[in-house]
């Protein structure tokens, strides 16, 4: 699918479902490749596989600019940067998703690799009542803005990442565990995985692994099982 943004064509690889929601109405997950890389590599995480009942749109970045690495395939990680083009285009997608299918408004999910990743942190920031819940995989969250609406998160890390450093993941999944009141004591949820609940908020999920700056084999089924977990209710909307 494409879009015009602010004159700029963008563009998705959408994967409509397979099968048939129980309610009539159909989820939607939003996905966001690494800096770099590409929608047509990052579709093969196969989220739409692990929700054939969902729509997955696996969106393409535009050229970012970094001193190291000018030019490269990427997203907006703080608000305002390059007008707001990424936060602009999900508004943009969605509104045509919900036009031409039956979406279900209370699941709408939102997840990325990486410089991905920490977009799907700034659409917890500015987009918090859209989503009902997100999935950064390999992500630190920017000083600013900072969420401050409690939602559903299920962070993904690796302790041998430095590309972004663990410590600096580990400091995110604290602030995120703070913003949504799940400051006890966790419980194992699996290997490598802890469920933080909160007292009054919202869950916070981590699945640590022991691999670097990566998407490990079967991140995506771990993704879509929380997900389905969490919904918008009518009522909250």
């Amino acid at each position: 699918m494409t879009w015009m943004v602010d004159g700029v064509r963008r563009e998705a690889i959408v994967y409509l479902p397979t099968a048939k929601s129980p309610n009539g109405k159909t989820p939607v997950v939003l996905a966001f490749h690494g800096y770099g890389d590409d929608m047509q590599n990052f579709q093969h995480v196969d989220l739409q596989e692990a929700w054939p009942e969902a729509i997955v749109a696996y969106f393409q970045g535009l050229p970012t600019s970094r001193s190291n690495e000018p030019g490269l395939a990427g997203w907006q990680v703080q608000t305002g940067s390059y007008g707001d083009r990424d936060l602009k285009l999900v508004d943009t997608a969605l509104a045509s998703l919900r036009q031409q299918y039956t979406v279900d408004d209370g699941r709408i999910y939102a997840s990325g690799f990486s410089n991905g990743a920490i977009f799907t942190y700034l659409l917890w920031a500015e987009r918090p009542n859209v989503f009902a819940a997100f999935a950064p995989v390999a992500a630190a969250l920017r000083a600013s803005p900072a969420p401050t609406v409690p939602k559903p998160i299920l962070h993904v890390a690796g302790t041998q990442d430095h590309t972004i450093k663990f410590d600096s993941q580990e400091q995110t999944i604290e602030l995120a565990r703070k913003i949504n009141g799940a400051t006890g004591k966790g419980e194992s949820c699996g290997a490598g995985c802890t469920l933080y609940n909160p007292s009054a908020g919202a869950p916070v999920m981590t699945w640590i692994h022991s691999g670097g700056h990566e998407y490990p084999d079967g991140t995506s089924e771990r993704i879509v099982k929380f997900f389905k977990q969490h919904s918008i209710n009518e009522r909250s909307r």
